[in-house]
């Protein structure tokens, strides 16, 4: 019974990925979330660790949702998605260049460069968050210079 659970919680993650990169965000949210759910059951059952879902997975549900989220400019709820994907797997960059993204688009630059730092702490190659790390600075003193 356990490892059929898991087959269909992996069953979940794969048909959400596929509707995913189809660009089918409603069907893949619902299941991204019916995939968090059922990690979310099996761990509240006492699943043995990474019996039903990896942490990597767990995250990458949480951060493409968030993706989705983000999308429908829904920043606030794809932040928790981010924050989420962060709190399963730490080391993961991808959810706190998003997130970084959104705080930044917020007007939020000391918490964005918060972020666009820890991503550059963890992948120091990351093109885009160095260019982001470099906006949000300049965004900010601007921002200081212009006292608002």
């Amino acid at each position: 019974m356990e490892g059929q659970q898991g087959q269909g919680s992996h069953a979940t993650l794969g048909l959400a990925q596929a509707h995913f990169q189809r660009g089918e965000h409603a069907e893949a949210e619902t299941l991204y979330s019916a995939y968090i759910r059922q990690c979310a059951c099996a761990a509240s059952a006492g699943a043995p660790a990474r019996s039903e879902c990896s942490p990597e997975d767990l995250a990458t549900a949480y951060n493409n949702r968030g993706q989705i989220k983000y999308f429908r400019v829904d920043f606030y709820e794809a932040m928790d998605d981010y924050t989420s994907a962060i709190e399963v797997q730490p080391d993961f960059e991808i959810p706190y260049y998003n997130r970084g993204l959104i705080l930044y688009r917020l007007g939020y630059f000391d918490d964005a460069l918060e972020d666009f730092k820890k991503v550059l702490e963890l992948n120091p190659g990351f093109q885009d968050a160095i260019l982001s790390l470099k906006q949000t600075m300049l965004d900010k003193e601007e921002k200081q210079r212009r006292n608002y």
